[in-house]
């Protein structure tokens, strides 16, 4: 094999150990027509596969706030209840490592498509199940913990979803075209919180939420988690019958065991940097999207309706810039991209919080510009991040790779309302604390964004 010219091309093509015979033979297509047929397809699932995954990852955030005096008694203190808020939460994304690992590893070893369409199935099922739950005074305790139980299951499905089927997308994807191409599926995640945001706002507006007893606590909150069960069915469906396999993985050689290489040598070293991009983008993530609606609803004491509308509006503006950031990425590279994001999330992003959290919450206007420049600052990084991981990995470990890389980095920043907590007994004011985490967040970004290197041109066949 020829050395590669770009120094992160190199630094990525790493011996694979491969099954005797090396990569499983597939007949070229017909024509390039057909390839690119292929190719948008794989695009076109994979989008929706994130709007899915998003979708269903973030309903407790958008949809069970206003319904969670349903499922815990009455007598917990603000700051239990928004710890308690942000667990549940965080229960789902510790549970998506583990299914990335799992289904990483089988993603490499059997296929991308395979893969996807075992975890779509699980998490339709989990979704569905969490939606037909009882509440506190039909199970007491065992309700909550039925919740926090499934939602962990979930996290373990919804970890193998965006661990094969965007890999499997960016293996289709032109060179010059991979910034679009992963900005693209990463606007799946602005649109399944507008989605949210809508039905959450026509069902407050349309039925009572004051109490553990009203409409919406009892049955209002289950209609959008009975539609993100729906949702992945009709995904699941359009891999089964439309999606082909990744014909790059299909050419490759196999490696014997893609988890274990994956911590070995260069692939190690790659890790690691990945690790710390993508903590510190989680840090960011969870300090705007999961814990501020909860400081808001529960310390604040802002309306589940006008929280509502913030998050409307801040994850529409989100929607309308990923395809240009896409562009941006593609043009400046992925380093600088995420280094400078980075950068405006450790210092803009803070200052909005600190003027949200202090008494911009007071007037609905200032909340919602607000909340939108704290969203634009600390998650403008996503568009590229299916491109960057897809880039830095070779084909034998890329499931494995893009999977772990993406979510063992959530572990440590998924307990940031425990972290909250701790700064709060230092002295802090518990609604000021999660600036210190998104500050640390943007941080670790830029850092760990420029100690490696460009990627925009490595070859990843």
């Amino acid at each position: 094999m020829p050395a590669p010219d770009d120094p992160a091309q190199a630094e990525n093509e790493t011996t694979a150990q491969g099954a005797p015979g090396g990569g499983t033979r597939v007949p070229p297509p017909e024509s390039a027509e057909e390839l690119r047929r292929a190719g948008h397809r794989a695009l076109r699932a994979a989008f929706l596969g994130f709007f899915v995954d998003m979708f269903d990852i973030y309903l407790p955030v958008v949809v069970l706030g206003p319904a969670m005096t349903y499922f815990q008694p009455e007598t917990l203190s603000p700051a239990l209840k928004s710890t308690l808020f942000d667990l549940i939460f965080a229960v789902s994304l510790i549970g998506r490592p583990a299914g990335a690992a799992l289904f990483g590893h089988w993603g490499d070893k059997i296929g991308r498509r395979k893969v996807t369409i075992v975890s779509m199935a699980g998490f339709a099922v989990v979704t569905l199940a969490i939606g037909l739950l009882p509440g506190y005074e039909q199970w007491g305790l065992a309700s909550i913990a039925a919740l926090i139980c499934l939602r962990f299951i979930d996290g373990v499905f919804l970890g193998g979803e965006y661990t094969a089927a965007n890999p499997l997308a960016m293996e289709y994807a032109p060179k010059q075209k991979r910034g679009l191409w992963s900005a693209i599926i990463h606007t799946g995640f602005p649109l399944a919180l507008v989605v949210m945001s809508v039905l959450t706002i026509v069902l407050l507006g349309g039925i009572s939420s004051s109490s553990p007893h009203s409409a919406y606590a009892v049955w209002g909150w289950r209609i959008p988690f009975f539609v993100g069960s729906l949702f992945a069915s009709g995904v699941l469906l359009y891999y089964l019958r439309c999606v082909p396999e990744s014909r790059v993985w299909c050419a490759a050689e196999k490696v014997k065991s893609p988890l274990a290489e994956l911590f070995r040598g260069a692939n190690g070293r790659i890790f690691a940097q990945v690790f710390l991009v993508m903590s510190g983008l989680w840090f960011m993530l969870n300090a705007a999207i999961s814990i501020l609606p909860g400081v808001l609803l529960t310390v604040r004491h802002v309306s589940s309706l006008t929280v509502a509308w913030a998050q409307l509006a801040a994850s529409l503006a989100l929607a309308l810039t990923h395809i240009p950031f896409g562009f941006l990425g593609q043009k400046i590279g992925r380093r600088a991209f995420l280094a400078l994001f980075g950068l405006a999330g450790w210092t803009a992003g803070s200052f909005f919080y600190y003027l949200l959290v202090r008494s911009g919450y007071r007037n609905a206007a200032e909340l919602m510009v607000l909340t939108t420049l704290v969203i634009f600052c600390t998650m403008s990084a996503w568009p590229n991040v299916t491109a960057y991981l897809s880039e830095r990995f070779s084909t034998g470990v890329r499931a494995s790779g893009y999977g772990v890389g993406y979510s063992a980095a959530i572990i440590i920043p998924a307990f940031s309302s425990v972290y909250m907590l701790g700064l709060h007994g230092l002295g802090i004011p518990y609604e000021y604390t999660q600036i210190v985490i998104l500050a640390v967040g943007g941080l670790l970004t830029m850092i760990g964004a420029l100690a490696g290197p460009e990627t925009r041109d490595v070859d990843i066949a």
